[in-house]
């Protein structure tokens, strides 16, 4: 039963990953990098480039190629800090791609679990909870791991177990 559960796990995991990812390409257009740092700097402005991709999971030159075409599409832009540091800013049409690819994730996830029962979604939150949890200890980075969350609707009457276990962690 075992080997059955984490093969499900695994399909499931594949599929959703794959459904959102292609939307967010097709609505936006972005890589998953991209989407991911586009969700990222909508939910912390002024990042620097180094900030931004270890959030993403990109080692610097990664992240900074990335931003290099966030911003050839004018979706990013670089701002002068101290030095020759340089913060990442959402420009206007990066923060509406933004709260385009949420609202594209958050649909097309509905979608699925519209499938359950008000119950059993009670039951499968409660489980994801723990699976996070879980994976939050394998990962250890908060930021890695919520990269493209909608933060607002996982702390909305809850407690995120994701941000919880790094409290936890302190």
């Amino acid at each position: 039963m075992q080997a059955r559960t984490a093969n499900l796990l695994g399909a499931a995991a594949l599929a959703v990953s794959d459904r959102v990812l292609a939307d967010a390409h097709r609505k936006v257009g972005v890589s998953a990098s991209g989407a991911a740092a586009l969700v990222v700097a909508s939910a912390a402005s002024g990042l620097s480039v180094s900030e931004l991709g270890r959030r993403v999971g990109l080692s610097q030159s990664a992240a900074a190629r990335m931003v290099d075409s966030l911003e050839r599409s004018g979706l990013l832009e670089r701002r002068p800090r101290q030095g020759r540091e340089v913060a990442v800013e959402l420009t206007p049409v990066g923060r509406q791609a933004a709260n385009t690819l949420l609202e594209a994730r958050g649909a097309g996830l509905t979608g699925l679990i519209e499938e359950l029962s008000a119950r059993e979604q009670e039951q499968f939150a409660d489980l994801l909870g723990k699976l996070l949890t879980r994976l939050y200890a394998d990962v250890g980075n908060a930021d890695l791991l919520c990269r493209l969350c909608d933060r607002a609707s996982c702390t909305d009457g809850a407690v995120c177990p994701v941000g919880q276990a790094e409290r936890s962690r302190e």
